[in-house]
């Protein structure tokens, strides 16, 4: 829903918004008959709201149908209270009661319960799976264990797009526990390589290292981020891009300005760096398959799955696990297929292939580097008349699309609206404005990443929102409300998050406040975060959280929610960064590749503006804001 091409500003009237939602139900709709089935760009709640409450309401009309029926009483005279149906004579029943009835009977009046009527819609509530995951008995997908289970360790190409020459695999095949070596050739995008498979993972890992290889370089040549990077700035100062927006002139503006601010801002290849490693377990044997995943896309999981295996998706049965973290990454299927060929080898028996971290941050599908020049013009007064952007990169969606969807019929690059997302749809009303994206192809995997383009886009645009307010003499927030005349939402996410009880408290000593604003997945997320220099690098304190993600369900989850982004966003603004080097990721375990741990987190208050939209996203719009936020505190 996320991806169609709407300006956020119309979204904000009222007929704009029926347009935008409208649309957003045709592609849902056209989503659900073709059973494309996948979790991702925090879309459960929202794509599920109107469909499940419609569902609930048409089992709820068909109950009251079928008492109103056996009873002979109207269906006005009748209600529901706490599962059971009732009716003022005294006459009642039980939903189970009536089911069977209900079943044969036409639904009739199909009414959504009123606003005013909800009792469970935005109260808080424990989450179901706590106690699970608390006591062990969740089932991860390196949790699967089988009667007669083998196990994979897998050990890819350092260099990206490489593959192995000769294996002298003689050593490690003495080895206790060892029992046959499989090539995997470079599936769904992956880098080719091998596993070994023995009676424990400590068993094939250490025999896997033990292989000595003659690892050959791609053809292309090695991969390089620093070469990279240059080349990427080199195709904003002079390649021809997309423009995704438009209005007025920029250059015109730019022309008659007073002055002009141009800043330039990149971001790195990052890893999606998940607690549970790629793993899979896998069975084949008298023609069928039987695979156990942590994936994010189930169909494309089973038809990869039955591609490998020469087998039709009939024969696959596909069972999903708990994932101990996606973000993204397991939208991507190549450990799927590595864990069937091997499978394929076991005799029948079932095999459960695990990546190493070293493995899993080496060889991943990063979020794309990306670089972008911001420039704005000043009129006469003072007053800022245009903004341009141009930022450059790899697009993720023709990527994915060729490497989980074979039966495409050659490369798709149409504009790819994840390259461009928060920046072409800023709310900000500059009267002229250019948005352009060259994308390119560098060579790198590149995949989605917790909030996508929103998640380097808004560091781009927040912080030169920041400098313009800097150049404007201007507070932060003052200057962007200035630019939000024309969009409610926004202004009041902001103005809510600078005059809230949490925003109004003073500051730590020796603290200072950055602030961020950024729309991502149909949800507004305004942040301060308090940030103080220790040794000449940034601590966070506390991070306030002001959203709008329309109606809520369940505000615990949205507190969560936003903790959990946090984290997440904060790690890559302080510490993420893949350098690649010959073709080989320099980084590997969190001694290279380190995360924010317990003692470095902030305190995160979350503070929730009342909506009665339909509700957005809450797992990746907390993302995008808080590297400006952090940022931007830094720069005063």
């Amino acid at each position: 829903m996320a991806n169609l091409p709407f300006h956020p500003l119309a979204d904000e009237t009222e007929d704009g918004f029926g347009r935008v939602k409208a649309s957003r139900w045709v592609v849902g709709k056209v989503a659900r008959e073709l059973g494309i089935n996948a979790t991702g760009g925090s879309s459960s709640v929202a794509d599920a709201w109107d469909v499940v409450r419609t569902a609930a309401a048409t089992a709820r009309a068909s109950l009251l149908g079928a008492a109103s029926l056996r009873w002979r009483f109207p269906v006005d005279e009748l209600s529901v209270r706490d599962g059971v149906i009732v009716h003022a004579s005294g006459k009642s029943a039980g939903y189970g009661e009536m089911a069977r009835f209900a079943a044969a009977a036409p639904p009739g009046d199909v009414r959504l319960k009123d606003r005013k009527d909800w009792k469970l819609i935005g109260q808080p509530a424990p989450r179901l799976d706590v106690a699970s995951k608390v006591d062990g008995s969740a089932r991860f997908g390196m949790d699967v264990r089988l009667p007669g289970m083998k196990y994979a360790a897998i050990r890819l190409c350092p260099m990206l797009g490489g593959a192995p020459g000769s294996v002298r695999a003689d050593k490690a095949l003495t080895l206790a526990g060892v029992e046959r070596v499989v090539l995997l050739p470079a599936y769904a995008g992956s880098t080719a390589g091998f596993a070994v498979v023995g009676k424990s993972f400590w068993q094939a890992q250490r025999a896997a290292q033990a292989i000595e290889v003659d690892w050959r370089q791609r053809l292309r040549g090695g991969l390089d981020s620093q070469r990279i990077d240059a080349e990427l700035e080199a195709a904003v100062r002079g390649r021809d891009g997309y423009v995704f927006h438009e209005s007025g002139s920029a250059a015109s503006a730019e022309k008659q300005g007073s002055r002009t601010v141009e800043a330039w801002y990149r971001a790195p290849y990052l890893a999606h760096a998940t607690m549970e490693p790629m793993n899979c377990t896998a069975q084949v044997r008298g023609g069928r398959v039987e695979v156990w995943a942590p994936t994010q896309v189930p169909e494309m999981a089973r038809d990869t799955a039955a591609r490998v295996a020469g087998v039709p998706a009939k024969a696959v049965t596909l069972h999903v696990t708990l994932l101990g973290g996606g973000f993204g990454r397991r939208l991507d299927i190549d450990y799927v297929a590595q864990a069937v060929r091997v499978a394929m080898d076991c005799g029948g028996a079932p095999v459960q292939l695990i990546w190493s971290r070293e493995e899993d941050t080496r060889h991943d599908f990063y979020r794309p580097m990306h670089v972008a020049m911001l420039r704005a013009a000043f009129d006469a007064k003072g007053k800022v008349s245009s903004l341009r952007i141009k930022s450059a990169g790899d697009a993720i969606a023709p990527r994915w699309m060729e490497r989980g969807l074979p039966g495409l019929a050659g490369p798709v690059d149409a504009p790819d609206k994840t390259t461009a997302e928060g920046l072409f749809d800023l709310p900000y009303e500059f009267a002229n404005q250019h948005m352009e994206h060259v994308a390119t192809r560098m060579g790198v995997p590149v995949g989605f990443w917790r909030s996508v383009g929103h998640s380097h886009n808004a560091f781009f645009s927040e912080c030169f929102m920041d400098e313009l307010a800097a150049e404007s003499s201007s507070d932060p927030v003052e200057f962007r409300r200035g630019l939000l005349t024309r969009a409610p939402r926004y202004l009041l996410c902001l103005t809510w998050l600078h005059r809230s009880p949490a925003g109004a408290r003073p500051h730590q000593q020796a603290t200072r406040g950055g602030v961020a604003l950024h729309e991502s997945f149909g949800s507004i997320v305004a942040q301060i975060a308090e940030v103080s220099l220790e040794a000449g690098k940034p601590r966070v304190h506390r991070v306030i959280c002001a959203v709008d993600c329309g109606t809520v369900v369940n505000p615990n989850i949205v507190a969560q929610q936003m903790e959990s982004s946090v984290i997440f966003g904060l790690t890559a603004a302080l510490h993420g960064k893949i350098d690649i080097h010959d073709g080989v990721v320099q980084q590997g375990n969190f001694t290279s590749y380190p995360m924010v741990v317990m003692a470095q987190a902030p305190r995160v208050e979350t503070w929730l503006v009342a909506s009665e939209r339909s509700p957005g996203g809450v797992g990746e719009p907390g993302v995008p804001p808080i590297a400006p936020a952090v940022a931007n505190a830094c720069l005063y």
